[in-house]
């Protein structure tokens, strides 16, 4: 941690550097034609319900009323009451860095990679059998495995949707609105996983900072453990899994408290410095840029004729074919978003139609509202992603896997979803305020802000993947050029930082313009592949010549407009809401619902339901399906179901819940 402070505080100033330039001197891309929703999960939880939790303490599945808040961290309570009554939960799940996993086959074959020589067998477990033949396992590589199951595959497939979204967003843990600290953490990090030898994508660049940190430490750090104990640990194949498990949980544990401890300490000592360096950059930001451009022509004529030559011999051969595997599922998946909010809309004019007026377009809109983040809705469109193959290409070019493209481009999809669905709502929310209507002519307004805001989606779904291929063949060729240069090149660095004034130099990083001469020689490739694939309307992007001006010069007055609230205006909604401080307007247990309640046809809640109704509004309905016991309740296995033993298992139940 001492060795990335010190890099973590370089980067600090050239970031620095670089947004007061941006803010100076200006710039940016297209601008979008879709509103953007500022908070579209205030007064929403995702989703909550119960389900069976494996306990090693006592070794028995119980019943927990699991919650999904906002922040899509997972909560598990003893019972619907406790969560109620505002108790503190038994645990809560950060998801970031797990893998939703929905087999015991899937979760042996990862728990085999943990020590070396030790193989599971297929229908064994570490040292839990599954209760039902549908479970739910959360894996880490690092900390603590949870299991949970439910006895339908219909509710498995609705809470894996849920999980998997979890895990989606915790892994998305950076804020791009950072201008300064994202960027140096970023590059801190990857500089300094490359002092280590280690180029090319990380899949574990996942969670917020001090998780990120944990798993870099861990990267280097569980491996000489592994070599370490694992030979030393006595006991069948069951026993020793469980026991490494369990080290490597007490391990990532005390790792995350001090990588929290010490990232809060490094971010204050930055910001001290922060005013400081704010006046150096704005009274001498012209004889830095002078300075820099003077060294960086040094380095390029250094850098460039090497970097031009390994370009065309190892990189562009295989620009096209990177290309092509980004842009068939990515575009897919983009076109599924389209889809998905068009047969929505279309359901919205056929209902209100047949049921007229306002109070049926509430209720509607209601449940279109959250569509960019019901997991289950969005499912269709993140599978198609999911195809996203790199085979052929993953070793030559150092990519550890594709998720980290899959799950970027799976945000992106998602806040293209709400940018859809938010202008709607607003263009729609407009219209109606100016003038009462019913049947037909309502369906025409309706039609007609469907058409505009499909038309934007089409403009900005172009931009944004355009954006995203180029980031994604940046991230996968710049770190092996990088790695191919750098042999030949760091020897040559020392005079060239000698060049940079004294009272320069934290802004003006040798190692960093390196980079950027590395950036220059491939971007132009680049960008040129993808235009010529938007010259050639593959996948419907748009050229960048098209450009959609005044199509609506008054829509970004909308764009700060609180969200509709279609049930208290249209749809005769008369619930008063709880002012209280935690529920903003709600209390934490009546915030609405993303994911709807399971219910049977013609039935009432079900006294043993897997999904137990919180107070609030049902959201876009799915099918009724079966239940669970009650949560709270113990339940054992049939025969031939029974627990693997465990020997010196002393944890008691309380202690083996807590979990944040």
């Amino acid at each position: 941690m001492g060795e990335f402070g010190h890099v973590y505080k370089e980067q600090y100033a050239v970031a620095l550097f670089n947004s007061v330039r941006f803010e100076i001197e200006g710039g940016g891309g297209p601008q979008s034609q879709l509103l953007h929703r500022k908070n579209p999960l205030e007064d929403h939880s995702i989703f909550s319900g119960g389900l069976f939790q494996y306990l090693e303490g006592n070794k028995k599945w119980r019943n927990r009323f699991v919650f999904v808040a906002d922040s899509y961290n997972v909560s598990f309570y003893e019972n619907k009451v406790a969560h109620e009554r505002g108790l503190h939960p038994r645990g809560t799940i950060n998801c970031a860095g797990y893998k939703a996993l929905t087999s015991m086959e899937e979760y042996l074959d990862l728990v085999s990679t943990s020590l070396p020589g030790v193989k599971a067998k297929v229908g064994s477990g570490p040292f839990v059998k599954g209760a039902t033949q549908f479970p739910l396992i959360l894996w880490h590589p690092y900390a603590r495995h949870h299991y949970f199951c439910v006895l339908t595959e219909k509710e498995q497939t609705k809470w894996h949707a849920v999980l998997q979204d979890c895990v989606r967003h915790s892994n998305n843990g950076l804020s791009e609105e950072c201008r300064v600290q994202t960027p140096a953490f970023t590059d801190a990090v990857r500089l300094y996983r490359q002092a280590q030898g280690h180029y090319g994508t990380w899949d574990m660049m996942c969670g917020g900072p001090p998780q990120i940190l944990a798993n870099l430490v861990m990267e280097t750090l569980y491996p000489e453990l592994r070599n370490l104990i694992g030979p030393r640990l006595k006991g069948k194949m069951q026993q020793r899994q469980r026991n490494w498990m369990l080290i490597s949980e007490a391990v990532y544990k005390q790792v995350l408290s001090q990588t929290q401890a010490q990232y809060e300490a490094l971010v204050q000592a930055c910001e001290v410095e922060t005013p400081r360096l704010d006046a150096a950059l704005r009274t001498d930001m012209d004889q830095i840029i002078t300075s820099k451009e003077h060294v960086s022509g040094k380095i390029r004529a250094l850098v460039l004729p090497r970097a031009e030559q390994l370009l065309r011999r190892s990189v562009q051969p295989y620009v096209s074919s990177i290309l092509e595997a980004l842009m068939e599922p990515t575009s897919t998946g983009f076109s599924e978003v389209r889809d998905v909010f068009f047969r929505e809309l279309v359901e919205v004019s056929k209902n209100t139609l047949n049921g007229g007026g306002k109070d049926k377009l509430g209720e509607h809109m209601e449940k279109i509202s959250m569509l960019a983040f019901h997991p289950v809705k969005m499912q269709s469109c993140y599978e198609k992603v999911e195809q996203l193959s790199l085979e052929g290409l993953q070793q030559r070019f150092d990519v550890s896997s594709p998720s980290v493209f899959v799950q970027r481009a799976q945000i992106l999809m998602r806040e293209q979803m709400d940018n859809a669905v938010y202008t709607f709502e607003q263009l729609l929310h407009q219209s109606l305020e100016e003038k009462d209507q019913r049947g037909e002519d309502l369906c025409k307004t309706i039609q007609c802000c469907q058409d505009r805001v499909l038309k934007k989606y089409d403009y900005d779904s172009s931009t944004v993947r355009k954006k995203f291929f180029r980031e994604a063949l940046l991230q996968i060729i710049i770190p092996y050029m990088l790695k191919q240069l750098a042999p030949s090149c760091h020897p040559d660095f020392p005079p060239f930082q000698e060049m940079i004034f004294e009272d320069f130099s934290q802004f003006i990083l040798v190692e960093n313009m390196f980079e950027e001469v590395v950036l220059q020689s491939v971007t132009k490739d680049i960008m040129m592949a993808v235009k010529e694939a938007a010259v050639q309307k593959r996948h419907n992007l748009y050229r960048d010549s098209m450009i959609l001006t005044n199509s609506d010069p008054n829509l970004h007055l909308l764009g700060e407009s609180p969200s509709v609230d279609w049930a208290t205006q249209f749809g005769g909604g008369d619930e008063e809401p709880d002012k209280t401080p935690e529920g903003c307007g709600r209390s934490k247990w009546q915030r609405r619902q993303v994911v709807s309640m399971i219910k049977l046809d013609g039935m009432g809640p079900l006294p043993y339901e897997s999904c137990l109704e919180v107070p609030g509004e049902d959201f876009i309905p799915e099918e009724g399906e079966d239940f669970i016991p009650e949560e709270g309740e113990d339940f054992i296995p049939e025969e031939g179901e029974d627990f693997i033993p465990e020997e010196g298992e002393m944890m008691e139940e309380e202690e083996e819940c807590q979990h944040t």
